[in-house]
């Protein structure tokens, strides 16, 4: 049987935490950032937990079994 392969994008998007939750950056902080306010554009700069509801399918893409 062949191996099974993670997906290489969200091996490159999503981090695991010490005690096994899943971070995540935030979207809309790449371009486009003038007409972002600072307040707006500093609370994007923070990581975020991934919700619960995505975790079933990022188990699978990045192989959490």
């Amino acid at each position: 049987m062949p191996k099974v392969k993670t997906n290489s994008g969200a091996k490159k998007r999503f981090t695991l935490t010490g005690t096994g939750k899943v971070k995540r950056k935030h979207a809309y902080h790449s371009h486009i950032l003038t007409k972002k306010t600072k307040k707006q554009k500093r609370n994007l700069d923070h990581f975020a937990l991934v919700d619960q509801t995505n975790m079933r399918s990022l188990r699978e893409m990045l192989l959490l079994r």
